[in-house]
């Protein structure tokens, strides 16, 4: 299963890389206008927001959904190809894409959690951050036209549905499944209010990054695959974090995240200021580890032991975050970076900042 679970993480996380490091490239090679890159690439993380709302309703995230989603998740990658050139289009592709990707991963986070525990869960997850990594290195070598993205997005899409079916199939019903009563019963945000805030302020000071970093870096003369190798440090500390962070979650996890946040503002101070200062790039990608890695790891862990309904505390953390945040980021981005690009990274850090202030109250 722990084989199963790794190449899963791996090719998930390297559909991610082709969709955050080239996609918003691809878009405007293709000639999209950097507000409506900001729309295309809101829609998904609207609806990562959308669908836990539903399983508060009585649907469960359960082998049979899962599954769904895995073919869900194909049918838009497909639908790419054809869409590229139309926006309707492919805004349309790009929200089921994001339907199937907001309901794998909890699916599969609890699947770890339960298995091996939040001190191994890094040793397993740093396989996606290579695959991040690796599909990167290798895309920016090739990356000659938009339908090249494409199809490596197409390639990782099928890989991540396969072992995603087989880690559903090989799952144990025991190790999986809680309670309806339990899953369901008396779930509410409002009873840490601070600690949800923090997560979508996070998120949203992540939306210049995710959407416009190599756009913005080569506005500012550094070339792409000087960009890619900025991507790629980060990702590298991100997988050192990972495999060594396991002490660490051995202490508060709340004041973990409050520490992640803080530094997080740090980061995007100095891409702000410094944005073709490579020695200053590569010291604030190297804050990716705690930014990114860090803040996930103490997050998911924290949950998985604040709530009693675990599937679905995850996937409103998707939701909230990397939904509702990515949402606001993305939309929010994507204006900023057209009438006042040289304020692009100052708002991420006035969202990190905000987002430390929620997590102190919560």
């Amino acid at each position: 299963m722990t084989l199963l679970v790794s190449a899963f993480y791996f090719f998930y996380f390297a559909i991610i890389g082709v969709y955050v490091i080239f996609m918003p490239k691809v878009l405007e090679m293709v000639g999209y206008a950097p507000s409506e890159i900001g729309i295309i690439f809101a829609s998904a993380p609207l609806v990562r927001f959308a669908v836990p709302f539903a399983f508060m309703r009585g649907l469960r995230l359960d082998r049979t959904v899962f599954n769904a989603a895995l073919l869900l998740m194909l049918a838009a990658a497909a639908a790419f190809f054809p869409a590229l050139p139309h926006f309707w289009a492919l805004l349309a592709a790009n929200i089921t894409l994001g339907i199937g990707l907001s309901l794998i991963l909890p699916y599969i986070e609890v699947i770890v959690l339960e298995l091996i525990g939040k001190e191994r869960y890094g040793k397993v997850r740093l396989y996606g951050s290579i695959g991040f990594i690796l599909v990167a290195l290798a895309l920016v070598k090739v990356l000659d036209a938009p339908q090249t993205a494409l199809f490596f997005l197409m390639g990782t899409t099928l890989l991540t549905a396969l072992f995603g079916y087989s880690i559903a199939r090989h799952d144990a019903k025991k190790q999986t499944e809680v309670p309806a009563a339990a899953e369901h019963s008396a779930f509410t945000l409002l009873t840490h209010p601070g600690l949800w805030l923090g997560f979508l302020l996070m998120q949203i000071s992540f939306g210049p990054f995710y959407n416009f970093f190599t756009i913005y870096e080569t506005a500012h003369g550094v070339s792409l695959d000087m960009t890619i190798y900025l991507w790629s440090f980060g990702v590298i500390a991100e997988i050192v974090l990972f495999y060594f962070q396991g002490p660490l979650l051995r202490r508060n996890l709340h004041r973990l995240l409050e520490f992640a946040a803080g530094v997080t503002v740090i980061r995007w101070l100095i891409v702000w200021q410094f944005p073709e200062n490579l020695p200053l790039l590569f010291a604030a990608q190297s804050m990716h580890a705690i930014s990114f890695a860090l803040f996930h790891t103490a997050a998911i862990s924290y949950l998985y032991t604040l709530f009693t309904q675990k599937k679905l505390a995850q996937q409103f953390f998707f939701g909230i975050s990397y939904g509702l945040g990515g949402f606001i980021g993305a939309v929010g981005s994507g204006y900023v970076y057209e009438y006042a690009p040289a304020s692009l990274f100052l708002t991420a850090a006035i969202a990190s900042a905000l987002a430390l202030l929620a997590l102190r109250r919560g």
